[in-house]
């Protein structure tokens, strides 16, 4: 039955994409191909086009045969799908409803946002300066993590097993000799990779250096195995940095106006969710523009700061992080939320 669904589903955004894609009384010039007796056209194509980032002029005439055979394999799958009345399915009418609503709400975020404003050099130059662990001291890790259960009672003696111990190694063995279970990990991430809430501890942290925080299950130790430094000269930085604050300014914009519709509106919880109904004190704080319209404040993001500032994770000194990163698998408890995604960036 999930596979029948799925393929409903994937049928449902076909017609979906070729519905938003269809225009009556197209111009001649403007058909790409027709399908029977439905034209494809250039503006379809050209849409399909504008999702692809990254694209460069050379690849575009290639990219848009590829783009042209999907669609047309695309169209060939709708007009099955409505010889057969795959079309009327309920669940495919409230999957294409629900991606409308999707691209509804996206839209609002994009018109609202469209009131924020750029930041002013000095506001750059501020966040720049407010971040040496992102920037001009920034750094990339070499990270091991300890992922340790236990009892909330025995995390403090835990504690105090660590920072009693030479150096890893040792605490492990007690870790081992204690049939305490836990799993290892390692990964090389930069600044920016990680969690905003742990970098200002990471960036103080010398190599060798552990630290130790409970969890739901036990507890996590994260070790700076190794470090080195690739810092960012504000140059470089400012081009993301003016992005970021853009984007922050725009969600702010959502989120207020969200929480202004909210306040004017009559909202009557009914049923099952009656009870759970949030009190006026919580509808004051909510919603933030990831939790609602359908995360319709997700697409006004950017890419990350790496990424912005055309940075790998180093120059010769990458090959052989890159390689161990390869290797490894991620620290879940390191990367799990890292701080492009913290600040909104992809």
């Amino acid at each position: 039955m999930n596979s029948r669904v799925a393929l409903l589903t994937a049928i449902a955004l076909a017609i979906l994409l070729t519905a938003c894609g269809e225009k009556k009384d197209k111009p001649a010039t403007q058909t790409a191909v027709k399908v029977n007796k439905e034209e494809i056209t250039v503006h379809q194509i050209n849409a399909v086009l504008q999702q692809q980032r990254g694209l460069k002029p050379e690849q575009a005439e290639e990219a848009g045969r590829r783009a042209l055979e999907r669609l047309i394999d695309q169209e060939l799958a709708v007009q099955k799908a409505a010889e057969l009345k795959v079309d009327r399915d309920p669940r495919i009418l409230q999957a294409v409803e629900a991606a409308r609503r999707e691209i509804v709400a996206r839209a609002y975020a994009e018109k609202i946002g469209e009131g924020a404003t750029k930041p002013a050099p000095a506001e750059i130059k501020k966040y720049y300066d407010d971040n040496p662990s992102l920037f001009k001291e920034r750094r990339v890790y070499q990270l091991q993590e300890l992922a340790i259960q236990v009892a909330p009672e025995q995390v403090g003696a835990l504690r105090a097993k660590l920072q009693a111990a030479k150096n890893i190694g040792e605490f492990i063995d007690y870790l081992k000799a204690s049939d305490i279970k836990f799993n290892a990990s390692q990964a090389v991430r930069a600044a920016e990779q990680l969690p905003m809430a742990a970098l200002p501890t990471l960036a103080k942290m010398k190599d060798g250096q552990a630290m130790l925080n409970p969890t739901p299950t036990g507890a996590q130790v994260v070790v700076v195995a190794g470090s080195r430094a690739q810092p960012v000269d504000e140059e470089r930085a400012g081009k993301a940095i003016e992005q970021f604050l853009l984007n922050d300014r725009k969600r702010k914009i959502v989120a207020d106006d969200l929480k202004a519709l909210r306040g004017a509106a009559r909202i009557v919880y009914a049923g099952a969710y009656a009870a759970s109904a949030p009190m006026a004190a919580e509808v004051i704080k909510a919603p933030t523009p990831a939790e609602v319209a359908a995360s319709a404040a997700a697409m006004l993001d950017t890419k990350s700061i790496s990424e912005g500032l055309g940075l790998k994770t180093g120059a010769a000194a990458a090959s052989a992080a890159e390689a161990a990163d390869a290797a490894v698998t991620p620290a879940s408890g390191v990367d799990a939320t890292s701080i492009t995604k913290g600040l909104g960036l992809k």
